[in-house]
C-alpha cells in the first residue's frame, strides 16, 4: 500500500475501523533534536512500504516542551499491530536511532477507541485545523469515567468559541485511566483559556502536555 502524508497533519479520530490506539511518548532531549527526528520519522517511514492494512494511521507531534514528541497510531486491533512489532517495528526504529541516537521511549499507553466525542460549534469552525493538541491522562476515581469526561467536557464548554476545536475521551483498555485528547486552535488558545479557567476538572497542570501537529501518515489503496 502507499503512504499518504496528510497535509494537515493530524489523524481522524472518527475513523469507524479503529479498534485499538496507542499514545506514547519518546524524549529526545532538545527542540532541535525534536526536528531531526521528526525528519528521521519520516525518511524511515516513506522510504518503505506501508507496513499492513491493520494500521490505519501514525501521527507525530511535537512537545512545546522542546524534549518529547507524542506518537499517536490507529489499529483495526491488537493482533495486527503485535504482527507489527514481530516483523517491522525494529527496522524503523534502527534508522531513526542511527540518525537521533539516545531517544528514550517511555509511556505507551494501549487506548480503546473514543467513547465521548465533543465537538466545540463556532462560526466558521467546520474550517479550523488544529495548531494545537492537549493531552491529559486522569486516574479514574470512584466518580467513574462518564462523570469525569462531563466534567472536561462541561470546562471546555464554557465560553464557546475560545479556540478549542473538539475533544475525544478514550479509556485505557485496563480500564484505569482516561486518556482525553483535545484538538485547539493555536497553543496560545489553550494557554489563555487555562489561565481563565484553571486546570480543567481538577487535572493538574504538569499532568496536561501540549503538542504541535507534526507528521500523519494513512494508508492508500
Amino acid at each position: 500500500m502507499d503512504t499518504i502524508e496528510n497535509p494537515h497533519a493530524r489523524p481522524d479520530l472518527r475513523h469507524p475501523g479503529v479498534g485499538l490506539v496507542l499514545a506514547s511518548r519518546w524524549r529526545v532531549g532538545t527542540p532541535e533534536r525534536q526536528r531531526a527526528t521528526v525528519r528521521a520519522i519520516r525518511r524511515a517511514w516513506r522510504s518503505r512500504d506501508w507496513p499492513d492494512a491493520g494500521l490505519l494511521s501514525y501521527s507525530v507531534f511535537v512537545g512545546s516542551d522542546g524534549d518529547t514528541l507524542l506518537h499517536h497510531s490507529q489499529w483495526t486491533s491488537e493482533e495486527r499491530y503485535r504482527d507489527f512489532v514481530r516483523t517491522q517495528r525494529d527496522g524503523r526504529n534502527a534508522e531513526i536511532d542511527a540518525a537521533v541516537p539516545g531517544i528514550e521511549r517511555v509511556g505507551l499507553r494501549r487506548l480503546a477507541p473514543p467513547f465521548r466525542t465533543t465537538v466545540y460549534e463556532a462560526e466558521g469552525r467546520e474550517a479550523a485545523v488544529p495548531g494545537c493538541v492537549a493531552v491529559s491522562l486522569v486516574e479514574i476515581g470512584p466518580e467513574g469515567p462518564d462523570a469525569l469526561a462531563d466534567a472536561l467536557e462541561a470546562a471546555g464548554a464554557e465560553g464557546g468559541g475560545d479556540g478549542r476545536i473538539a475533544a475525544y475521551a478514550h479509556l485505557t483498555t485496563d480500564g484505569t485511566h482516561l486518556f482525553h485528547y483535545a484538538e485547539w486552535e493555536s497553543e496560545t488558545a489553550h494557554v489563555r483559556r487555562q489561565a481563565e479557567t484553571g486546570a480543567f476538572a481538577g487535572i493538574a497542570d504538569d499532568r496536561t502536555r501540549r503538542y504541535a501537529p507534526a507528521l500523519s501518515l494513512s494508508a492508500g489503496a
